[in-house]
């Protein structure tokens, strides 16, 4: 059997692949199957359909806003599997993509892409769409799937992964044996104070395969979404309304984003948010404006009915005046590292979409290319678990390998200098691990996670295995970013001197 962990993009794709080559296959989430970051995606989803645009094109904005730190394999594998996604997700799932009067592809333009080529449906709703498809699919497949059921550790037998052990609606603890393990559990937004992620996205799957042996890569490297709403809750402005037209400005009503790069509001994601940042610290800390009136209240109807409509609950009327945004935590670029068919250093170990490092992203991933890379991978993970299991043969699950966490219990406990609560966590990871690092404040978050690790029991309970791995993860992001001591990309090092920003 294909155990698939996660129900976003990443996991559904996993499931549909394995179960049309013939295996056996089941999913787990932790909550109700569309509780994925997926069904959160506006912007849309990136790939080459126009004969205007080629590959090669989309691998070199890939490569270029990487900070020249991405996998040039990862990224052609990425690139070039695009067409056949789009292919599948439309013909064989039955996604409805955005169409022209003429039928063509409707194709957005986004922050460091040279061509128009993100696919958008639902106008600013590509992920729910393609999510509600995919759902639909699994279920007409009949693909067992466990709802509720949370991933407390992965199951191995000398040094290969044969299972997982889950907690199961009731609270129940169950070893569930597998030929293959596929995580696809997302990232770790959770774990800052401002975030786009909603509040499953809390490093579980990571942080599993950490505790199993898994290697990680690339934690450093968080990236910030530039344009988050600053009024009320969170809430994603996609970088498509700059695409469309709309600017940033200060109180001044100064367009201040050309300071930073000759592209202003299209250039790459993390050159954007700092210069939000930079923006809001000259103003005492105030957000800065997005302006789209000059979009127009038809078009930004048309283009943008979801984020229009959260706009008016929150009392706000973006056709006719500017929106406070901010940046907040957006998306995971590192994670479990993987090749190009997400296979781990583990046996029996895969891993697809943001919890996996396949090297497509580097330093900084290209707006759209989430939704791509968790459908692309999320495919070649399939392929080759099943081609693996018809290979290998079963053995029964054993217990998890001890980890660092659980050895915990024989040291001395010392009570944190701060008290553990996740709001702390978040805090300390937003002020001293966030869109600008110094030594001095990243020594001071490993010394605090590592007090709080030492003092935290056993979890039993949903929200301590969250705990958990709120911890894990965001140690090993802060362990990255204190090795790290240049700035490139999503990781920018206060203390050390600057270097160019990706073009």
């Amino acid at each position: 059997m294909i155990l698939v962990i996660g129900s976003g993009i990443a996991g559904l794709t996993a499931a549909l692949v394995a179960h049309e080559l013939g295996s056996e296959t089941a999913i787990v989430t932790k909550a109700g199957i569309t509780d994925a970051n997926t069904t959160h995606a506006q912007g849309g989803i990136a790939a080459v359909t126009s004969p205007h645009d080629a590959p090669a094109a989309h691998a070199a904005d890939t490569l270029r806003a990487s900070g020249g730190l991405a996998d040039p394999a990862a990224v052609d594998a990425l690139v070039s599997g695009g067409a056949d996604l789009v292919a599948r997700l439309s013909g064989d799932y039955g996604v409805a993509f955005d169409r022209d009067a003429d039928g063509g592809l409707c194709l957005g333009l986004e922050a460091a892409h040279s061509f128009p080529r993100i696919l958008h449906a639902g106008g600013d709703a590509t992920g729910a769409e393609i999510e509600r498809a995919l759902v639909a699919a699994v279920g007409d497949a009949g693909i067992e799937v466990r709802e509720h059921t949370m991933l407390c550790d992965l199951l191995l037998t000398d040094g290969r992964v044969v299972g997982a052990r889950l907690r199961d609606p009731s609270g129940r603890t169950v070893d569930v044996a597998a030929d293959a393990v596929i995580l696809a559990t997302g990232g770790c937004g959770q774990v800052y104070a401002r975030t786009t992620n909603p509040p499953v996205a809390t490093g579980d799957g990571i942080a599993a395969a950490i505790r199993a042996g898994a290697r990680v890569s690339d934690m450093e490297f968080v990236q910030f979404h530039p344009t988050v709403l600053a009024a009320g809750s969170g809430f994603l402005i996609s970088e498509a309304v700059r695409g469309e037209g709309a600017v940033l400005v200060d109180e001044s009503g100064r367009r201040f984003a050309f300071d930073a790069h000759p592209d202003g509001e299209l250039a790459p994601r993390d050159v954007v948010a700092r210069a939000i940042a930079e923006a809001m610290s000259r103003q005492g800390g105030r957000p800065v404006m997005l302006d789209a009136t000059a979009i127009g209240p038809a078009a930004l109807a048309r283009r943008f009915p979801t984020i229009g409509t959260a706009l008016r609950e929150r009392g706000l009327d973006w056709a006719r005046e500017p929106v406070p945004v901010a940046p907040a935590a957006h998306y995971l670029m590192g994670g479990v590292v993987t090749d190009l068919d997400g296979a781990t250093n583990l046996p029996g170990l895969y891993a697809a979409g943001e919890a996996a490092r396949t090297g497509v992203h580097g330093a900084n991933r290209l707006a759209s290319n989430s939704l791509l890379e968790g459908g692309v991978f999320g495919g070649r993970a399939a392929r080759a678990a099943v081609r693996r299991a018809r290979t290998t043969t079963a053995v029964p699950p054993a217990l998890p390998r001890n980890s660092a966490v659980s050895a915990r219990a024989t040291r001395i406990r010392r009570a944190a200098r701060t008290p553990f609560d996740r709001d702390a966590l978040r805090r300390l990871m937003w002020e001293r691990a966030g869109l600008a690092r110094d030594a001095a404040g990243l020594d001071l978050a490993a010394d605090m996670i590592d007090e709080w690790l030492a003092e935290l029991p056993e979890p039993d309970s949903p929200a301590s295995i969250e705990d958990r791995g709120l911890l894990t993860v965001a140690r090993e992001i802060v362990r990255a970013a204190r090795a790290r001591t240049d700035s490139v990309g999503a990781h920018h090092r206060s203390d050390t001197a600057r270097v160019p920003a990706a073009v």
